[in-house]
């Protein structure tokens, strides 16, 4: 029987470019690909037939003696062969099977595996922060097991050879397709890819080789540490498997809001409440830092609300601890709630002096007895 055009086979013209014949092909080869049909011989015949067809326009020398010949002509049209020039072949695959290549997946023997990482909160205080600190922690975690040493094994017998892939880890599957003959390579399912098994299991670690405890730990806290930067201690997660090395273990740390200080950074904030008379002439006011007493000087006609720094008053650089914030105090200026009636004479006389109206007091008359006290 004659064969069908193979532009017409695939549905393109004769002056199609490459990229138009693989994309009429990959679709086709999707719709009548035999998984997508079962038991449908004509998508089977078709599906051969544009793979055919795919397998000659897709390669420009071909595809020129076809254009020259037609498929009768010299070696013109070699049809489709599992396993000779990849043509369609290759591409189908690829679109089937992704990236896997004519083998198929391939297993791997599982070797000795690093242990999990651990994650540990602890809570500190600012004052830990400025000066560092020690803490003891206690942490249940995965460890090599004491009586069979991580073999898995009963002390006295030891790990035999798989029998199922003997020992290599992996089991082969081998099928014959419409691709042709393909071998599809797993982990064994027995060993689960170790190539050994354990026929006589520790009994105090029921043939894991690890067993589950609880450890004390000694946690150094630097100076300036910070929230957003765990501290990694290594070698104190999880015990490994099959003899691999543990993982680590990171120690979040959480602090205490503070009573009086706030932190931003490497910067302490507070706040610091003077008097009226301390904010209009200055004073300097003992401020309780951390770790001592600090002095704050208040130049005079400091506002309320004003921030005043203290250079390298704050906490340390984590890593640099010779470097250090600062300390910002915000000053707030209290207004007093009751006064004796001196106070109030006093605060008259200078609300007088400065003509600022006040409530409860003849302002004139006033000012006319403090200038005729005065001699003026």
């Amino acid at each position: 029987m004659a064969k069908r055009d193979y532009y017409e086979v695939l549905g393109v013209s004769r002056n199609a470019s490459q990229d138009e014949i693989k994309r009429a092909y990959r679709q086709l080869a999707r719709k009548l690909h035999p998984d997508a049909n079962p038991g449908d011989p004509t998508a089977e015949e078709r599906f051969k037939e544009i793979n055919e067809a795919y397998e000659v326009l897709s390669d420009p020398e071909k595809r020129s003696r076809y254009d020259a010949f037609g498929t009768q002509g010299p070696q013109a049209g070699a049809g489709f062969r599992p396993g000779s020039d990849m043509g369609g072949f290759g591409d189908l695959f690829d679109m089937f099977f992704g990236s896997m290549g004519m083998g198929a997946e391939r297993g791997r023997r599982a070797g000795p595996e690093r242990g999990d990482d651990l994650r540990y909160d602890l809570t500190i205080t600012l004052e830990d922060v400025m000066q560092g600190a020690e803490r003891e922690i206690r942490i249940v975690r995965e460890e090599v097991c004491p009586t069979c040493g991580g073999t898995g094994a009963q002390p006295g017998t030891q790990p035999e050879r798989c029998p199922q892939c003997h020992g290599s880890g992996q089991v082969q599957q081998v099928r014959e397709s419409f691709f042709g003959r393909m071998v599809t390579v797993h982990t064994c399912p027995r060993c689960h890819g170790t190539g050994r098994i354990i026929a006589h299991p520790c009994h105090a670690c029921h043939g894991s080789g690890r067993v589950r405890a609880e450890r004390r730990l000694v946690i150094t806290i630097p100076p300036g540490a910070d929230e957003d930067r765990p501290l990694r201690v290594a070698g104190e997660g999880a015990a490994g498997r099959r003899g691999g090395p543990p993982g680590d273990l990171y120690v979040v740390l959480h602090v205490e809001p503070h009573e009086r200080f706030r932190r931003e950074g490497d910067d302490l904030w507070t706040d610091l409440t003077v008097s009226f008379a301390q904010a209009a002439l200055g004073a300097e006011i003992p401020l309780a830092g951390l770790t001592g007493e600090e002095s704050v000087p208040i130049p005079p006609g400091t506002q309320s609300g004003e921030v005043l720094t203290l250079r390298g008053k704050g906490l340390p650089h984590l890593g640099s601890p010779q470097v250090r914030g600062d300390l910002k105090v915000r000053v707030q200026v209290a207004v007093p709630r009751r006064l004796s009636a001196r106070e109030r004479e006093l605060l008259h006389q200078w609300a007088a002096l400065r003509h600022e109206p006040v409530a409860g007091h003849d302002d004139k008359g006033f000012l006319r007895r403090v200038k005729d006290a005065l001699g003026r």
